[in-house]
């Protein structure tokens, strides 16, 4: 049994990892990287060699997921996919976007690799995307099976994060592999916890993006939700709007949620924007509205809200109207994205505000203005000048990844023989080693690097 960590650094970004076990090989994961562009944006694909993939297990669709599964199904053709429906379904229209994203940055900077993939690609490829149900156990030549049919065989775990995630756990040889995915042990307003095996696991792939921030003792989702209501409220009073922003798929649909729940308890209402792919993908959520593990059964976030939806053209006509909030992304505020755009308009206005729900890669400029003192000079576009921080900032804790706590809770119930740390920056991933390594001094906890192969 081996592995190779084909992300690049130890950090978030292009996540891919590649396992062989059973005499197959497959690779779980194939994402594009936020903050780079080209071959730098691309999982290590060369460090692959000349091995011939039988499959590849796509966990989500977060764009650090399956960002460049086009460009690994070129190069392995003959590698079966999977994935759930509804991230196939989602997949395929971010896979679009991005096509739409690379094609203006290429005209806009001259980036001569992208369009990495085409729409009439990422349409072909997408027919080949086997669908898979939770709960059941699959070959990778795609066969429905018994879990002990002594084959190379995999299964689909609701993980809580957004629709349609999963972690994957294999089996071969007698011998067994969990991979979390991004996962969430807690409820949120629409997504239910992670529902992970408890049965005896080998070896443990395990994300630690929050693994360098404590659960505050008194936090809780109920209480944070007040919060956000009395700092909207706020908000409001001084007269101005309130920017969050929001990932496309998942945070976008839960902010809706929180706010339709202001509406439905009669707190407040007002209306409310979105961008275009977050109103795309919050259509997939309505038409599974009741379908699958979720809460709000019934809740069809466009059908309630009936939210403004603002795109690319329409962003620069928007007004920062009092009284209104603007859930847009990207959630890191790229530059050029609604969020961005519209985030140097009010920024040095104190009468605004600026929300943030989620994580932000602290060299983001989500992660910069989050950080920033009032009064300081921030640049979140790296082609404006720099402006001043005088709007209302604060930040809430909504996240959509496990908390460092619940990871450690869940690794010490397994007590695997092997624990593999990814998907942190190399704090998270640090507290995380040290930690397991304390309490689970029987397991050996392992912080993969990267393009290194690793006999399992």
């Amino acid at each position: 049994m081996k592995s190779i960590n084909l992300t690049r650094r130890t950090e978030i970004g292009a996540n891919s990892y590649y396992l062989e076990m059973g005499g197959q090989r497959l690779v779980l994961d194939s994402g594009m990287h936020p903050k780079f562009e080209g071959e730098e944006a691309l999982p290590n694909l060369n460090a692959l060699g000349g091995r011939r993939l039988d499959a590849i297990i796509i966990s989500h669709s977060h764009q650090d997921h399956i960002g460049t599964l086009p460009v690994l199904m070129r190069r392995q053709p003959q590698a079966r996919v999977f994935m759930t429906e509804p991230t196939a379904e989602i997949g395929s229209t971010l896979l679009h976007n991005s096509v739409n994203v690379m094609t203006r940055q290429r005209e806009d900077h001259g980036t001569t690799l992208y369009p990495l993939f085409t729409h009439r690609e990422t349409d072909r490829i997408s027919e080949r995307w086997q669908s898979c149900a939770l709960r059941q156990t699959y070959t990778l030549s795609g066969e429905r099976v018994p879990a002990n049919a002594g084959e190379t065989t995999f299964e689909f775990f609701d993980a809580g994060h957004v629709l349609g995630s999963t972690g994957v756990l294999l089996r071969a040889e007698g011998r067994t592999v969990f991979y979390t995915g991004d996962v969430n042990f807690d409820d949120q307003t629409i997504a239910r916890a992670a529902v992970f095996p408890e049965e005896k696991i080998d070896i443990l792939i395990m994300e630690c993006t929050r693994g360098d921030t404590p659960v505050p003792p008194t936090w809780s989702r109920a209480g944070e939700e007040k919060r956000l209501i009395l700092a909207v409220e706020n908000a409001f009073t001084r007269g101005g709007c309130v920017l969050i922003p929001v990932f496309a798929l998942g945070k976008t649909q839960e902010v809706l949620a929180m706010l339709y729940k202001l509406r439905r308890e009669k707190t407040l209402d007002f209306p409310i924007y979105i961008g275009g792919l977050s109103s795309k993908i919050s259509e997939i959520y309505d038409r599974r509205a009741q379908m699958g593990r979720r809460q709000l059964l019934r809740l069809r976030l466009l059908d309630e809200l009936r939210p403004f939806v603002l795109n690319s053209e329409t962003i620069h006509d928007a007004g920062t109207r009092a009284g209104r909030v603007y859930a847009l992304s990207s959630g890191m505020m790229t530059p050029k994205t609604l969020s961005n755009i519209f985030a140097q308009r009010i920024v040095d206005q104190p009468r605004h505000s600026i929300f943030f729900v989620g994580y932000a890669d602290p060299e983001s400029p989500a992660g910069i203005l989050r950080n920033a003192l009032p009064n300081e000079q921030v640049t979140i576009d790296p082609e404006e000048a720099p402006q001043r921080v005088r709007c209302h900032i604060d930040q809430f804790q909504f996240s959509a990844h496990a908390s460092r706590e619940s990871l450690i809770a869940f690794a010490e119930r397994l007590a695997p023989e092997k624990i593999l740390l990814a998907h942190g920056d190399p704090p998270a991933v640090e507290w995380m080693r040290a930690r397991l390594a304390l309490d689970l001094p029987k397991s050996e906890v392992i912080v993969p690097t990267p393009g290194m192969e690793i006999e399992l």
